[in-house]
């Protein structure tokens, strides 16, 4: 597929502190790699471990195997969060041109909603090819998510993406491809 097709399409993911080495790495490398940033990572999976061991068929590995982008900008789901009047300060995130990822290492994952909050089970049938076309559809916050970001409580986790298309790659990513931001 032609570069230009990509043009103007950007990915998005929360900027990890305390990054070691010169890539991204998806959690299982890191658990190899540096022990003690996956055991901090693999904490925010507290009461969630099923995901752990959960499948993304489409690139045959597990869902700590792949690396997680969004291809929705953090600035409108922040400025959601911020009309509630909740004091969020500016967030560090990066910003990867999406032309720098290898289609056969990547997908589109649909969400699907959470009724009464809980997970659904995941479903292959979810997992799109990773093309220009495909991801050009999931560039804008989808409305339900804008809707249940401004209805947190101040109490509430600040989950920007749960309820986002995403984009998993599998792979490790160069530092010097991302960009930094702002949101």
């Amino acid at each position: 597929m032609p570069e230009h097709d990509w043009a103007g399409l950007t990915l998005y993911h929360r900027a990890v502190r305390d990054v070691r080495g010169d890539r991204l790495w998806p959690l299982n490398r890191l658990r190899d790699l540096h022990p003690e940033v996956y055991a901090r990572e693999v904490a925010k999976y507290a009461g969630r471990q099923a995901l752990l061991t959960e499948r993304v068929e489409r690139l045959n590995c597990l869902w700590n195997d792949v690396l997680f982008f969004a291809p929705v900008h953090p600035g409108p789901l922040l400025d959601a969060v911020r009309s509630t009047g909740r004091a969020v300060p500016s967030v560090r995130f990066w910003s990867l041109p999406a032309s720098a990822l290898d289609p056969a290492r990547a997908c589109v994952r649909l969400v699907r909603p959470w009724p009464d909050g809980i997970r659904p089970p995941p479903d292959p049938a979810d997992e799109r090819p990773y093309t220009p076309e495909g991801l050009s559809q999931f560039t804008l916050p989808p409305a339900e998510t804008l809707a249940r970001l401004r209805q947190l409580l101040p109490g509430d986790p600040l989950i920007l993406w749960m309820d986002v298309p995403h984009v998993l790659y599998r792979g490790e990513v160069p530092l010097s491809a991302l960009t930094d931001l702002r949101a």
